[in-house]
């Protein structure tokens, strides 16, 4: 596979990955650092990257496992998962006040939940894959994945309501 070919692969996903990878770390740097690390890896095996049935799969897989190494690391102690900074939210793309004020809360929430969940619920919600993709990608079966992902919104969906209606009963 030359290089070209890799690019037409992975450009589709890389965004992903990227996604995937900052939900886990927090940090934009580590996230960038871990995109790298991942496109590198498949550069690598650039030569049985086109047996794979699905290489956004792996590749996933592969963010998913070295993000979760990264933050097992020394190198990851400093910056705790549940933390809320670093929030980049764009003004000018108009959203008003109010809708990015719930986007805070559901990310403080989601932060907060376990680490499956988390995962879950940003390949699901966020990245649109599949129940069998999410199986695969997690190691667990579709139901687990199916009940996982119910526990999560639940969690999320109870989170936001007492925020919206603290102080009104």
């Amino acid at each position: 596979m030359d290089q070209n070919e890799f690019v037409l692969i992975t450009t589709p996903f890389k965004d992903k990955i990227f996604r995937l990878a900052k939900r886990l770390l927090v940090s934009t740097e580590e996230a960038e650092d871990a995109t790298q690390e991942v496109l590198f890896k498949l550069w690598s095996k650039s030569s049985s990257v086109s047996t794979y049935r699905n290489v956004e799969a792996f590749a996933m897989t592969l963010t998913k496992n070295y993000c979760l190494d990264q933050l097992k690391s020394k190198r990851a102690t400093n910056v705790p998962l549940n933390s809320d900074h670093d929030k980049d939210f764009d003004s000018e793309l108009g959203k008003n006040i109010e809708d990015l004020d719930s986007l805070n809360w559901v990310e403080k929430c989601i932060a907060q939940l376990p680490e499956q969940q988390q995962i879950i619920i940003q390949l699901r919600d966020i990245e649109q894959y599949e129940y069998e993709e999410i199986a695969k990608i997690v190691a667990v079966s579709e139901n687990t994945v199916r009940v996982t992902l119910s526990r999560a919104r639940k969690t999320i969906r109870e989170f936001m309501k007492n925020v919206h209606d603290y102080g009104i009963k």
